[in-house]
């Protein structure tokens, strides 16, 4: 089947076989697009001089204490209505609306938590931003798919009570 004469390296390289050597490497052929770089950080991370005055960040409410603050909210409302629908026995449809609200923003909060500490914006840019953009997408696509559920079906509280007895 093969013989030693085609393993040799000398007729894989000869002109008269084309080579179509492949070098393995374990790193990923990313396409190289410009706006997609990875930004480089300032040595020591340091931008500016020493002696340059400290200047601190505008405020943004969507950052930071206020962004704890927020989902710590979102948590507490999320849980009495959570045990309501199965202790009371009764479906409420603004109940369980809310409910499904509650629970995507608490996973956008939590995704945008993960992208923020893993993918920071300083460090990679673009990249961060797309993956924003994507959470984005996906939020507002749960959103619409727990519009569906709360309207042609009977919400979240029926959906999770068949999949119990089922």
């Amino acid at each position: 089947m093969f013989t030693a004469g085609l393993l040799r390296p000398r007729i894989i390289s000869s002109p008269r076989f084309p080579s179509f050597v492949r070098s393995f490497s374990l790193k990923p052929r990313l396409p190289k697009l410009p706006n997609l770089k990875l930004t480089p950080d300032a040595p020591g991370n340091v931008i500016g001089t020493v002696n340059d005055a400290y200047v601190p960040p505008p405020t943004e409410f969507s950052e930071g204490s206020f962004h704890w603050a927020y989902e710590r909210l979102v948590i507490l409302a999320m849980t009495p209505l959570v045990v309501f629908p199965f202790v009371a026995g009764v479906d409420y449809p603004l109940i369980d609306a809310t409910l499904g609200v509650l629970i995507a923003v608490h996973s956008r909060y939590g995704f945008q938590s993960c992208i923020i500490d893993y993918i920071p914006l300083r460090k990679f840019g673009n990249w961060h931003k797309l993956a924003m953009f994507f959470l984005n997408i996906g939020t507002c696509l749960s959103v619409y798919g727990i519009y569906l559920l709360e309207t042609e079906e009977n919400g979240i509280c029926d959906l999770v009570k068949r999949i119990w007895h089922a």
